[in-house]
């Protein structure tokens, strides 16, 4: 199992090329079952996520290659090719979907397509339910028979989806895209309420309508999909990965560093550069992208995480790492999800110090972190403690990394080049 080995204390600098978004990337490669037609996309992340789903819809009967680099190679990235001509299998097995929750996201299209399909409940990170009922609840409003058996959902739709109108009891990025991608083919108007804002269910909607989804409201909290027959294959560049970019833009802010992040798009990060703004950060909008760079010394905020247009709940463990060595005190705030304070006790080993308190982290920032050996809980609290690494006196071994290979596409070699010392063990 491999480690990352960081030795704290270097100013980053340099440059750092964001890598598609993840978050985007598996919505839209579960897209191509819609269609029998090829779908290409570019600037897809080489990541483990990217590799099960890649897996999952092989299962499915889809057809995939890489089709090398794309474009100008560096900014749209890796391409890949995906035809699912005829779905071979509709049954999406536990030995594939228990380490993704994403997986869950076939379920829509299988069933928009061939009427059928059956879903293991999916695994992932660690990071409290996260059920899967909002997606269950409003495809048995299109007309989907569902039922739970042996940690299965087994849906049918023998007649075919029908457009209705379904309102979401609270924000769901991923029952979003799922029944979002089924009403592309249900037989009349589908109109989704209080649905998710995020860029990555933007990037999907506007994927939809390049391969002939008739979607309005895009970008808003409503969305009305006008069911059609069939959809096309067509081309999509993936949007630039914002979490990535907001945890190097932490980096940069945590090491006093100057740090030009390449290809991110500032509006999509508005609710994090604001904050990182108000604890001392400078951030200027460049030809390439967004630099960050610290001068002075950081100042404890206060955030709460939200839906988009808020703070994302994927950069909250990065931040306090960031607020652990600042003046002061913050407050930070989960929303989204229970059980994302595990990389709490992980950075207190290394001298932080931090109070949770129900749904709220208290940090006080100290003079300097200490580094120790840690263990990677989920994702970004893996994340998190790299980041604490970079700053923390001496060396830091973080375990686990097999997250971090999750969501990060070559983080040791995007840092090191920086100027970090970082490098991976093969144990």
């Amino acid at each position: 199992m491999d480690k990352i080995l960081i030795k704290g204390g270097s100013t980053l600098s340099g440059c750092i090329q964001i890598s598609g978004a993840k978050n985007a990337a598996l919505p839209l490669m579960a897209a191509s079952l819609l269609t029998d037609d090829p779908l290409v996309l570019n600037n897809l992340p080489h990541l483990a996520d990217i590799s099960t789903m890649a897996n999952l819809l092989t299962h499915h009967g889809a057809n995939i290659s890489m089709a090398g680099e794309a474009g100008d190679g560096a900014h749209t990235g890796r391409s890949l090719r995906l035809k699912a001509s005829k779905i071979t299998n509709t049954t999406a097995p536990y030995e594939l979907v228990r380490r993704m929750r994403a997986s869950i996201l076939v379920l829509g299209p299988l069933l928009a397509r061939t009427g059928e399909a059956r879903v293991s409940l999916p695994g992932g990170c660690a990071i409290g339910a996260r059920p899967v009922d909002l997606h269950l609840k409003g495809l048995s409003q299109l007309g989907v028979k569902i039922q739970m058996e042996e940690g299965y959902v087994t849906a049918s739709a023998p007649h075919g989806l029908k457009g209705t109108k379904i309102t979401f009891p609270i924000v769901s990025v991923g029952a979003t895209e799922n029944l979002l991608m089924a009403a592309c083919l249900a037989n009349g108007e589908t109109v989704l309420t209080n649905v998710a804002r995020e860029p990555e269910v933007g990037d999907l909607a506007e994927c939809l309508v390049k391969m002939g989804a008739k979607i309005d409201g895009i970008g808003t909290d409503t969305l009305v999909v006008r069911g059609q027959r069939t959809l096309s294959g067509t081309e999509h560049i993936v949007v630039p990965d914002r979490i990535e970019a907001g945890t190097y833009a932490m980096a940069a802010a945590l090491t006093g560093g100057d740090i030009i992040l390449k290809g991110p798009r500032m509006e999509l990060l508005q609710a994090v550069l604001d904050k990182l703004v108000e604890a001392g950060v400078s951030v200027q909008k460049t030809e390439s992208g967004i630099r960050v760079k610290r001068n002075g010394k950081l100042k404890g905020v206060d955030v709460m995480t939200e839906p988009f247009p808020g703070f994302p709940t994927d950069l909250q463990a990065q931040m306090t790492a960031l607020m652990s060595i600042a003046e002061g005190a913050a407050m930070i705030t989960e929303s989204i999800f229970e059980n994302r304070f595990m990389h709490i006790p992980e950075l207190a080993r290394m001298g932080a110090n931090v109070t949770v308190h129900g749904a709220s982290s208290l940090v006080r920032g100290v003079g300097e972190l200490i580094g120790a050996p840690v263990m990677a809980t989920d994702l970004r609290a893996s994340a998190s403690l790299v980041l604490a690494g970079l700053v923390a006196k001496g060396e830091t071994t973080v375990n686990r990394v097999y997250h971090i290979d999750r969501g990060y596409e070559r983080i040791e070699e995007k840092l090191a080049a920086c100027g970090a010392h970082i490098e991976r063990l093969d144990i």
